[in-house]
């Protein structure tokens, strides 16, 4: 049970970040501090539904499709969280594309690199 909870924290911190790192590096994408959390709570938990049900879809048809499941369940969850989150506001296709590569990008390298670090400590002590 605590490793699983180190794990969320792992997962939310990665996505608080790459959420951060795109927004700083588009211009079309803006973030509000204050409703900021929400925005990341809701992604975090849209990317929690999304990726397992994108990942069970991808086993029945495309093999392609499996390997592809994070990035199409962070651009799902991107997109949701802009239309139900006043924290997040992406304008333009071009800017969600390449906001959806970074975010999952981002949270990918910090939950690898953070997830080893951190379990390697809590499994060592």
């Amino acid at each position: 049970m605590k490793l699983r909870l180190i794990r969320i924290g792992l997962s939310l911190l990665g996505n608080a970040l790459g959420l951060l790192i795109a927004a700083t590096v588009l211009d079309d994408m803006e973030i509000e501090v204050a409703p900021f959390i929400f925005a990341v709570l809701i992604f975090s938990v849209l990317s929690f539904i999304l990726t397992p049900a994108i990942e069970k879809a991808g086993e029945k048809s495309v093999d392609g499709l499996q390997s592809l499941s994070a990035l199409i369940s962070t651009a799902i969850a991107l997109w949701l969280t802009d239309l139900l989150s006043d924290g997040l506001k992406i304008a333009g296709i071009g800017t969600f594309l390449i906001a959806t590569v970074l975010v999952w990008l981002s949270t990918v390298v910090i939950g690898v690199v953070l997830a080893r670090f951190v379990l390697r400590r809590f499994l060592t002590d």
